[in-house]
């Protein structure tokens, strides 16, 4: 029986694509731009991605493949010189619960890989449960711990309260900030593990902590007693959102303080420039953001967002129609 055993390392995994498979890419989206009259969240629209995902060039689909296997000591994947459609973006959008609707190249390729690594899936009460999601720096929200404020954005395992919450969380950057200096920030648990007390593992590992839900998931999702760290000893899972996450217990309160000063320690960041889609292993690895200055003047640092699940049935209940949606 094979072992891994996993070694700290200071960078995320790095794939390039050539020119050629760039080229490659471009092309098998536009092929979807038209698809269901390029309605994204149209069942047929991501039908149509999922069966274009064996289209794409060996050395994106062996990438993706990989990474779903074994995430690696970071948990990350970053896949440089995707096609987003550069010379059709817009104005960055400026206002709360922007999403993209419209097929375009840079949803396409957000489709396609979410289908590779699982099924792309949504929340009804997020973002109206839009497949495509913009995150974008909204005026009057500087301030805002979720993906419309611009100051340092704490770590967190996304819909860390919620019991399908995704697999995979994907990040399309289709425009850089001003200064590009706004970074998204990683950190895996994997890296951090031998470096816990005892006491902390032990603490983490007991279901002694509350994360609770946003207002917007209504009364639905009443938060439930969890442990930060479940799973595998030597490779646990991780459930924590260090802005909504409550110990119980002192002996859990300093335990996630622990968590914390390590994962600051251990954390990557990575400046996302157009092109770069970063994929985040929601079990092991919490994000954030570094802290950026919005000019609200439409070339603003703009990202798109999609979820993947691996295991779409599990979440069956909550998906009516066997839908890409969750309601509750």
């Amino acid at each position: 029986m094979t072992v891994t055993t996993y070694v700290r390392s200071a960078t995320p995994n790095v794939v390039s694509l050539s020119e050629t498979d760039a080229a490659a890419v471009t092309e098998i989206a536009l092929g979807l731009l038209d698809v269901a009259d390029g309605v994204i969240d149209d069942p047929k629209w991501v039908v149509a991605a999922r069966e274009a995902w064996d289209e794409l060039p060996v050395s994106v689909r062996r990438s993706v493949r990989r990474f779903r296997r074994d995430s690696g000591p970071q948990g990350t994947l970053l896949l440089r010189g995707l096609p987003v459609g550069l010379d059709t973006l817009g104005a960055t959008p400026m206002v709360a619960g922007s999403v993209q609707r419209k097929a375009t190249v840079g949803a396409a390729v957000l489709a396609m890989i979410a289908s590779g690594l699982g099924d792309p899936a949504a929340f009804l009460p997020e973002k109206t449960g839009a497949l495509v999601q913009d995150v974008v720096p909204v005026p009057g929200k500087e301030t805002f711990q979720g993906n419309a404020g611009s100051v340092l954005l704490s770590f967190h395992n996304e819909n860390a309260f919620h019991e399908h919450r995704p697999d995979y969380v994907m990040l399309l950057c289709l425009r850089s900030d001003h200064e590009g200096i706004a970074g998204l920030r990683t950190a895996c648990v994997r890296q951090v593990l031998d470096l816990l007390s005892p006491r902390s593992r032990d603490a983490l590992s007991r279901p002694e902590f509350i994360t609770a839900a946003p207002p917007s998931f209504g009364d639905g999702n009443a938060p439930v007693a969890h442990a930060v760290l479940t799973g595998a000893p030597e490779d646990p899972d991780l459930r924590v959102d260090f802005a909504a996450t409550q110990p119980q217990t002192e002996a859990g309160s300093a335990a996630l303080v622990e968590l914390g000063e390590l994962f600051e320690q251990t954390a990557t960041s990575s400046a996302l420039t157009p092109g770069d889609l970063a994929i985040v292993d929601n079990h092991v690895t919490v994000h954030g953001r570094t802290a950026f200055t919005p000019r609200y003047d439409g070339q603003d640092r703009w990202l798109q967002r999609t979820f993947s699940l691996t295991g779409l049935r599990r979440s069956r209940a909550s998906r009516p129609g066997d839908g890409y949606v969750l309601v509750d």
